[in-house]
């Protein structure tokens, strides 16, 4: 589809996928005077989203509609992305977007900032903005450090602060991820006193070569003793990673029995997924896909 869709109703029944991500692997390698920490990892999409549906409006407006969720409309990353494109661009279109919350909110599994990624990604398609990925991903660092990765939509090597990528083909295996429940700040945690903050720098072979911890997850362990049984009762059965700073951790499986077979060795009471890694994000899939339907 060439451009905008004028039908409101074509809108209405569209749902967009926001991806969630882990973190393989989390090499802190310094820390900058403004107090942020250098680092390096690496993204790996996963195929399991929230949703966001997009209708367009001439009301010059952003409304939210996001359900039960415990953070305030004006505060959510969504509507800050909004607003947040529509200053930049200066558009007098407006836009209703509702959200189905799938991903928990402090899992590690990066769904705020993949539903802001989202919705700069549809509404400069809604909005004709036509701005380049590499523009929307500076915008979106402005909202968070993971947001860029969600709109440039690959899988990848990170650094700085998260916001310098490098696309990188992973092996799209099968995870456990399991999601504690258990909410720590991120704040906290990378003020930790215990936190390794100089480590040396890797390289994308050296990680491929099986460099893959997290420098994050002594730390969590030390701050959660809840956390930390559920580590230990998950690693019995396989080699376990942490997310970003947490709360979910995952293992690795090559296949979906695998995954399956592991799931039905951990108590029954835990939350977890048995989900599939991918290196394209499924909302540019789709705006592909939507986007060349009509000439």
């Amino acid at each position: 589809m060439a451009g905008l869709i004028k039908n409101n109703n074509e809108w209405n029944e569209l749902w967009w996928p926001a991806p969630a991500k882990l973190n393989l692997m989390l090499n802190i390698v310094g820390q900058r005077a403004d107090g942020y920490h250098e680092l390096q990892t690496v993204f790996q999409l996963l195929a399991i989203n929230d949703w966001l549906n997009f209708t367009p409006s001439d009301k010059n407006e952003i409304e939210l509609n996001e359900g039960s969720s415990e953070i305030p409309v004006e505060s959510n990353l969504i509507t800050r992305a909004a607003k947040l494109l529509k200053e930049s661009s200066g558009t007098q279109l407006g836009v209703k977007i509702d959200l189905k919350k799938i991903l928990p909110m402090g899992a590690g599994l990066g769904g705020g900032s993949s539903d802001a990624a989202t919705t700069l990604l549809v509404l400069n398609k809604l909005w004709s903005l036509d701005y380049s990925n590499d523009e929307l991903a500076a915008l979106g660092l402005q909202l968070g450090a993971d947001v860029p990765v969600f709109v440039q939509g690959k899988s990848a090597w990170a650094e700085g602060v998260g916001e310098r990528i490098t696309p990188i083909e992973l092996p799209e295996c099968w995870f456990v991820v399991v999601n504690s429940g258990i909410h720590l700040s991120t704040r906290e945690v990378f003020a930790h006193n215990s936190l390794t903050r100089d480590n040396a720098a890797i390289t994308i072979r050296d990680f491929l070569s099986g460099q893959v911890s997290n420098d994050c997850l002594p730390v969590v362990r030390k701050m959660s003793r809840e956390l930390d049984d559920i580590y230990q009762q998950f690693s019995q059965f396989k080699k376990v990673f942490l997310t970003g700073t947490g709360s979910s951790l995952f293992a690795k499986c090559d296949t979906r029995p695998e995954a399956v077979l592991l799931t039905s060795q951990l108590p029954n009471n835990w939350t977890m997924w048995v989900v599939r890694g991918q290196n394209e994000s499924p909302v540019h899939k789709s705006l592909k896909q939507f986007f060349n339907q009509v000439d």
